[in-house]
């Protein structure tokens, strides 16, 4: 039988003599919000990076949808991302810039980012250019185009920067939403509010001292 969501196994990655990833394993299944803690360096940029197709491990076996990646599949179909800053064209409108990227796979049409934008709290900002957003009006926009195309799997790396209170919390309240859906949704965050309330299992990476 095929199996949704992610799962990582005895996952490891070096840079020259820096091991950065020992033995990694993880399971986040549909309809869950899987959390991913550690201080900086423990590895869980990289570790997303894997699962994302961005970086090869050395050695480990990582499956999302059902296909493993790097045999099955270069990168996950279906896949969501927020790793690092989102990276948007500055003179261009959020709504140009969304139908940009939605231009590239053509699955979506002004519908649907309308709407996403919407969920996000930005379609008033639809217009403005991005160069004169704040950083959590980027981050939200970077958050609508993980989501716009409506993926299987979301990988959240600290999705929540630059947001007020009150965003955090529309936010949250989206990633359930979301989750209710059956969405496998994996979540980086140093915020301990956001894994307690967001998290149906959490994993703990630490800095490798070897």
């Amino acid at each position: 039988m095929e199996q949704s969501g992610i799962h990582a196994k005895h996952v490891c990655k070096s840079f020259g003599k820096a091991q950065v990833l020992c033995d990694v394993s993880l399971d986040a299944d549909a309809g869950e919000i899987v959390g991913i803690v550690g201080n900086n360096g423990s590895g869980k940029t990289v570790f997303m990076k894997c699962i994302c197709g961005f970086l090869k491990p050395d050695s480990g076996e990582i499956t999302v949808g059902g296909q493993r990646v790097g045999k099955d599949c270069d990168f996950p179909q279906s896949l969501g991302i927020i790793i690092e800053t989102p990276g948007f064209i500055p003179h261009m409108s959020g709504m140009r810039n969304l139908k940009a990227l939605a231009a590239l796979r053509g699955i979506i049409g002004k519908q649907e980012i309308t709407a996403v934008l919407k969920s996000v709290g930005l379609y008033e900002a639809r217009h403005k250019a991005v160069a004169k957003y704040s950083l959590g009006m980027r981050q939200r926009l970077g958050i609508a185009q993980a989501i716009m195309e409506d993926p299987d799997v979301l990988i959240l790396d600290e999705p929540f920067n630059g947001l007020d209170a009150s965003a955090v919390e529309t936010m949250r309240a989206l990633l359930l939403t979301l989750k209710a859906k059956g969405k496998t949704i994996l979540l980086a965050s140093h915020n301990a509010e956001d894994i307690r309330i967001l998290c149906d299992r959490i994993y703990e990476m630490k800095v490798n001292l070897k």
